[in-house]
């Protein structure tokens, strides 16, 4: 997993907890790999993550569903702010996802030729829906959900989202949203 991710976790729980509470998150999850050391270009195992979503949600008893979707959230506005040229032209949300596969990723693979990312695949079922289907070798469609929810919020979009787990694919986990304009 990219280490901008764990670098922008870090951050957040700063930000919307304290600064201690992350250090007490790191001192709890004593077994982790990195010693819970990150960098923005580094890479850590998605294992790590997990233990430090796990952690806070028992220190914060808020769900790790509801602690990965608010940082998906969260994490879409930091992107805004660290790569504006993303979003040069784009005046929507579904026009923004549908970018990400095949020119965000292109660019991030560029950056982090080793990434494993997500894949993507949209169906315009009308001008008002959008069918996305998010697949990952990781458990973190609640983190795709979020950032969702954060690309509505800095378009200034009401969207409905109906969301469905499907049965894992091989190895792939493989979520579908609906996205429905109000």
């Amino acid at each position: 997993m990219l280490g901008i991710v764990f670098t922008e976790f870090q951050e957040y729980i700063e930000e919307t907890y304290s600064p201690e509470l992350y250090d007490d998150v790191i001192e709890d999850c004593s077994d982790l790999k990195s010693q819970g050391v990150y960098t923005s270009i580094g890479r850590y195992d998605y294992s790590e993550m997990l233990k430090l979503v796990n952690t806070l949600s028992e220190r914060t008893s808020i769900s790790t569903q509801d602690l990965i979707k608010t940082f998906g959230h969260h994490l879409f506005g930091r992107f805004q702010c660290l790569y504006p040229e993303f979003f040069e032209g784009i005046s929507g949300s579904f026009e923004f996802l549908k970018t990400i596969e095949n020119h965000i990723h292109i660019e991030v693979k560029k950056l982090y030729p080793e990434a494993e990312l997500p894949t993507f695949e949209f169906e315009q079922e009308s001008e008002k829906v959008l069918i996305f289907d998010y697949q990952s070798q990781r458990p973190f469609a609640d983190l795709a959900e979020g950032l969702l929810r954060g690309c509505m919020a800095y378009y200034h979009e009401e969207i409905a989202i109906q969301r469905d787990d499907i049965e894992m694919q091989d190895t792939q986990y493989h979520t579908r949203f609906i996205l429905e304009q109000r």
